[in-house]
């Protein structure tokens, strides 16, 4: 699960790097994507994580995900992730294989209620960000900035 994590904040610094090379037209600019923006696209990957790492660790359930309107700005964003990379690494140190087992019941944010174990929404999360990196991925590429290779395969690599 370290390594998992460790390879999705690998992938999303890429991310971030290319969009510090867009405008801030183009980062802000309507797209046909699942949230309207490569702002909103990433806003949604960190929203997403924060409010996963809050049912995870603090058995908190928010009712709506940070969204693009939360971060008036790239570097906003980018300071918001930092701080968010820091408070998972930290809970994902504090588990062990018994805690992974463990169940989590939280709420969507429509009020349905849920359950799951550990391991399964914490390998939710990376999947989810691996998904709307691609997203971005394709806005940053469109606008002449791509991220790169951004598989896994390329993480071990570069990490031997």
């Amino acid at each position: 699960m370290l390594t998992l994590y460790d390879y999705n904040y690998w992938a999303n610094r890429h991310v971030l790097a290319a969009a510090g090379q867009v405008t801030t037209e183009q980062f802000e600019a309507l797209a046909f994507t699942s949230h309207g923006s490569l702002k909103g696209t990433l806003a949604h990957i960190l929203g997403t994580e924060i409010v996963w790492r809050l049912r995870c660790q603090e058995g908190t359930s928010p009712g709506a995900v940070p969204s693009a309107d939360d971060f008036p700005s790239l570097e906003a964003l980018v300071q918001k992730w930092g701080k968010e990379e820091k408070a998972m690494c930290t809970f994902l140190d504090s588990l062990g294989e018994k805690d992974l087992a463990g169940s989590v019941r939280y709420t969507n944010t429509k009020g349905v209620p849920f359950e799951n174990t550990l391991w399964e929404i914490l390998l939710h999360v990376v999947n989810h960000g691996s998904q709307f990196r691609a997203e971005a991925g394709v806005l940053l590429a469109n606008y002449g900035h791509s991220p790169g290779d951004l598989d896994f395969i390329f993480y071990v690599r570069q990490m031997a």
